[in-house]
C-alpha cells in the first residue's frame, strides 16, 4: 500500500506525542480536551487528537488511518484531506461537548472516523475485511459503526470510549464533503467564436473565376463551395474562409 505524505506525517506526530505524553503526564493534562475548560484552553480542540492512552488505543487508530487514509488523500489532494481530517476531529470534540460535557476526551478517533466515512463516500461498495476474513462493504461498515456508537453513547456499552466523538467525526466529514468540497475539474478550453459572415461575403466567394485557378486550387474551391452549400457557412473553418477571401480578392 502506498503511503501518502500527510497520512505518514499524522501517524508520526501521533507516535511522537504518545511517547512524550507517556513520559510527561503534565503535558497530557495540558493538551487533553476537557469540555468545561474549552473557553480557557481552546487549543485542546486540536491537540486532543494527538493523544492516546495505552498502546492498543493508538495502534487501532493509526491502523485505521493507515488503511483508509492514503487512498482518500490521493482522491481529495493533501489540502482537502487535511481539512476533512481536522474538521472531523474538531466536530468530534464539539459533539462530545454537546452530549457529554463532563467527559474529557483524547484520541485521533474523531479524525480517523471522518477518514473512514470519506472512504465510504467515494467507494461505498469497496469490501473491507473485518479481522482480515469477513468482507463488509465500506458503506455498511460505517452504518454499523454509527449504530454501535449511538448504542454506546446512550450508556449501554463500552464505558470509557468517546462514542460521541466518533459520531462527530462522521458528521464533520459528511458535512464537509457535501457542502464545501468541490472536486477539481479543469475548465474547458475557450472556443474561439468564428467571425460573422455576411451575404455579401458569400456572393463575393461565389464569383471567384474557377477557370483561372490552378487545378489544385480549383479542386479545393469546388470542395469548399460544396461544403458551404451543403452544411452552411458556419461549417467552414478559418483556413477555408481565408482561402475564399484570398481568391475572391484577386
Amino acid at each position: 500500500m502506498m503511503m501518502t505524505p500527510w497520512v505518514l506525517r499524522i501517524i508520526i506526530a501521533n507516535v511522537v506525542m504518545y511517547f512524550l505524553t507517556t513520559a510527561s503526564p503534565a503535558l497530557m493534562s495540558a493538551l487533553t480536551f476537557v469540555p468545561e475548560y474549552l473557553l480557557f484552553r481552546p487549543w485542546t480542540l486540536v491537540t486532543y487528537m494527538f493523544l492516546h492512552v495505552g498502546f492498543q488505543h493508538i495502534f487501532f487508530n493509526m491502523l485505521g488511518l493507515f488503511f483508509f487514509g492514503p487512498r482518500l488523500e490521493m482522491e481529495l489532494g493533501s489540502k482537502n484531506f487535511l481539512i476533512l481530517y481536522f474538521i472531523s476531529g474538531i466536530t468530534g470534540a464539539l459533539v462530545s461537548f454537546a452530549f457529554s460535557a463532563s467527559t474529557a476526551i483524547v484520541g485521533a478517533s474523531g479524525g480517523v472516523f471522518g477518514v473512514e466515512l470519506g472512504f465510504a463516500y467515494f467507494w461505498p461498495r469497496m469490501p473491507i475485511y473485518i479481522w482480515g476474513v469477513i468482507p463488509v462493504e465500506a458503506r455498511w461498515l460505517v452504518v454499523g459503526m454509527t449504530i454501535l456508537s449511538i448504542y454506546g453513547g446512550m450508556g449501554f456499552a463500552m464505558n470509557g470510549v468517546a462514542h460521541f466523538a466518533h459520531l462527530g467525526g462522521f458528521l464533520g466529514a459528511y458535512v464537509y464533503l457535501k457542502l464545501f468540497y468541490k472536486k477539481y475539474e479543469p475548465e474547458a478550453p475557450a472556443v474561439e467564436r468564428p467571425p460573422d459572415v455576411h451575404r455579401e461575403d458569400v456572393e463575393r466567394w461565389s464569383k471567384i473565376e474557377r477557370d483561372k485557378l490552378h487545378v489544385v486550387n480549383r479542386e479545393e474551391l469546388d470542395r469548399i463551395m460544396n461544403k458551404l452549400n451543403t452544411s452552411g457557412v458556419h461549417s467552414l473553418t478559418a483556413i477555408e474562409r481565408a482561402f475564399l477571401e484570398r481568391f475572391s480578392a484577386q
